[in-house]
């Protein structure tokens, strides 16, 4: 027998929750977003983890799929070497939903231009980062 539609409501208290925590997350996806649309390193660099991991699944020109991965660092020189800049502003898609938060973790999902991200963040040192990106392009 399969189990469908089975769905756990955690209260925020007990998840540990806050607004404050809601409004830090939604702020450092913009960052990340925002940060990648006006070539502001600075702005994405403070959204990363410095060991993050960004990966999408691609087809290998033997059409198996293999993972591509970015790094903080390969990241935030993208941004420093143009961005999203190009993308005019009419373009500019910055749909951030927070998906879940528990503890000091949380799952988001950011609707860009080009493709979709979703993120895990952590805090870290008092602040919240990302930590994993898997992204895919719109089709």
């Amino acid at each position: 027998m399969a189990l469908i539609g089975v769905m756990t409501v955690v209260p925020a208290a007990a998840s540990g929750q806050t607004a404050a925590d809601s409004a830090a997350i939604r702020a450092t996806a913009l960052d990340y977003v925002e940060g990648w649309y006006t070539e502001d390193p600075a702005r994405m660099e403070r959204a990363l983890h410095p060991e993050l991991a960004k990966r999408i699944v691609r087809a290998s020109s033997q059409g198996d799929p293999r993972l591509e991965n970015m790094t903080a660092a390969t990241l935030v020189q993208a941004v420093r070497s143009g961005g999203g800049k190009n993308t005019p502003l009419a373009q500019q898609i910055k749909d951030v939903r927070i998906l879940d938060i528990y503890g000091s973790m949380a799952s988001v999902r950011a609707e860009m231009a080009g493709w979709i991200d979703y993120m895990q963040l952590a805090r870290w040192n008092g602040r919240w980062v990302i930590v994993n990106v898997l992204w895919e392009m719109k089709r």
